[in-house]
C-alpha cells in the first residue's frame, strides 16, 4: 500500500465520495454507522474494484498488488479467522483509527436537533490498540501482520438516549466523521509494539507503575502488558509483594513511526 496517509486532498476526496462535500449537514439523518470506514477505505484505496474481494470463505476490505488491508475499528476478536485464512497467502495489514481530537454533537432523535460542537478533553494515543490486541494474541508472532495505527481527528454524533437526566451517560453513538488523519504509527509484529510502550519505565516494573508512566488506568495496563507478555517482549523476572515485576525483553524492534 504505497499512499502518502497526509494527503489532504486525497483524504478530502475520499469524504466527498462517501458523503458528499458538504460534511456534515448533508450526512445526518442519511449516514450509516461505518462511515469513518468507508472513508478510510476509500482514501486507503481510491480504486473500488478492489474494494471487498472475496477470498476463500471471506472478504477482504482492501486486496491490491500489495497486499491485503482490513480497516478495524473495534472487535479485534473476529479477525482472527479471517487473518487464520489470509495470512498465508498475502501480506495483511490492519488499520486502527484512533480518535485524536474529538469533536462531540448530540443528536435529539425526536427533532432531529444537533447541538453545538464541544471538544472532548480526551487525546487519544496509539497505545490504545493494546485493549484489542489482547483479544489477537494468537496472531501477534506472524511476520506477515503489520498494524497501522491512525490517529484521526473526528466529528462525533452521538444520540440522546442515555439513562441519565441528560441523556448523555449510556448514549448511543450515531457516527463519526474523520475531519484529519494526525498522526501515523506503523508497527511490524512483534517487535513493532517496543514503540507503544512509554519511554520512561524502570528497568523492572510492576503493571501498577506501568500504569504511571503511560497514563493509562490500571485495567488498560494490565492489557497491555498481557498482549507484551504474548508477543515475547517483556518477561516475568520476580515478585514485589503480590505484584509481578516485569523486564523488557532484549530484542530490537521492527518498526516505522510516519
Amino acid at each position: 500500500m504505497h499512499i502518502d496517509l497526509f494527503d489532504t486532498e486525497a483524504f478530502e476526496r475520499a469524504c466527498a465520495r462517501v458523503i458528499g462535500v458538504d460534511r456534515p449537514r448533508a450526512g445526518i439523518g442519511t449516514l450509516g454507522e461505518k462511515t469513518l470506514h468507508a472513508i478510510l477505505k476509500h482514501f486507503l484505496e481510491p480504486d473500488e474494484s478492489r474494494h471487498e474481494i472475496r477470498i476463500g470463505g471471506y472478504y477482504a476490505d482492501i486486496c491490491g498488488p500489495y497486499g491485503i488491508v482490513e480497516i478495524q475499528t473495534a472487535g479485534f476478536s473476529r479477525l482472527r479467522p479471517k487473518l487464520k485464512a489470509f495470512l498465508p497467502e498475502y501480506p495483511v495489514t490492519v488499520v486502527y483509527p484512533v480518535p485524536c481530537v474529538k469533536w462531540l454533537q448530540w443528536v435529539d432523535e425526536e427533532t432531529g436537533e444537533i447541538t453545538k460542537k464541544r471538544k472532548s478533553p480526551k487525546v487519544g494515543r496509539p497505545s490504545e490498540v493494546f485493549r484489542e490486541l489482547v483479544y489477537m494474541k494468537p496472531c501477534l508472532g506472524e511476520e506477515r501482520l503489520t498494524l497501522l495505527i491512525l490517529l484521526i481527528d473526528m466529528e462525533e454524533y452521538r444520540l440522546l438516549n442515555g439513562w441519565s437526566t441528560d441523556k448523555k451517560r449510556g448514549s448511543s453513538r450515531f457516527d463519526r466523521i474523520p475531519t484529519r488523519i494526525a498522526d501515523a504509527v506503523r508497527v511490524t509484529l512483534p517487535g513493532g509494539l517496543d514503540q507503544l510502550m512509554p519511554a520512561d519505565l524502570p528497568e523492572s516494573f510492576t503493571s501498577r507503575q506501568y500504569a504511571d508512566a503511560s497514563g493509562m488506568r490500571l485495567s488498560d495496563a494490565q492489557r497491555a502488558i498481557n498482549v507484551l507478555l504474548a508477543a515475547g517482549r517483556i518477561c516475568v523476572v520476580g515478585k514485589v509483594g503480590r505484584l509481578r515485576l516485569y523486564e523488557t525483553a532484549v530484542q530490537e524492534p521492527e518498526s516505522t513511526v510516519l
